[in-house]
């Protein structure tokens, strides 16, 4: 993302709920997003256009931010306004039903989305089970994931090959690996066994 001149709106050009300890909640969220995210207040700066003292006083709880800066700090956040504000979160918990996970299958490779759709989710959980001679990133996979983007896999059943980078890499039951997961990659089953893994991707994260 571009870099914008940061910019201090006026205090009165219209506040995220003045008075009524919103703000307090407001900024406690902006600084968990931006941690999880593993963004400085200079990163959040340069992102949003909003100063580093502004964020500051934001997340502190010191300021109520205009309507223009916290829609500028959803957007270095890569989130709506109404995510950010969690204007448009019905509920807190949101239970997954089997019956609804979206199921993909290709060329040996079945995938099974478990984690359902919701504004400004960071991370996507499924299974996946590889028959045997079958791989990851053949047609109808998932493209390879965006900038930023980890991935931790838990191996549930049977043995699988990770190649990344090149190099490869055996994992049994109840092994895990974590890795760069806009890297070139993907998953091998040699074995004459089908394999299960799980695997979850945190989307966005700057690497340190």
């Amino acid at each position: 993302m571009s870099q914008i001149t940061p910019t201090v709106e006026s205090p009165d050009a219209g506040t995220v709920s003045p008075g009524t300890g919103t703000e307090n909640a407001v900024g406690m969220r902006v600084k968990a997003l931006r941690e999880a995210m593993n963004f400085s207040l200079r990163d959040l700066s340069d992102r949003s256009g909003v100063s580093p003292t502004m964020l500051s006083q934001v997340e502190r709880g010191s300021t109520s931010p205009t309507l223009a800066v916290a829609e500028k700090i959803a957007a270095g956040l890569d989130l709506s306004l109404s995510q950010l504000l969690r204007l448009d979160e019905v509920r807190h918990l949101v239970i997954s039903r089997s019956e609804d996970h979206l199921v993909r299958s290709s060329g040996g490779h079945r995938i099974e989305e478990l984690t359902p759709p919701l504004p400004g989710q960071r991370a996507d959980v499924s299974t996946h089970r590889l028959n045997p001679g079958a791989s990851t990133g053949g047609e109808g996979d998932a493209p390879m994931h965006e900038p930023g983007s980890r991935e931790t896999t838990v191996v549930l059943d049977g043995s699988v090959t990770l190649v990344f980078e090149g190099e490869r890499h055996q994992l049994n039951a109840g092994d895990s690996v974590t890795f760069d997961a806009d890297l070139p990659h993907h998953f091998e089953n040699q074995s004459d066994e089908p394999v299960e893994f799980i695997a979850v991707i945190a989307a966005g994260l700057r690497r340190g």
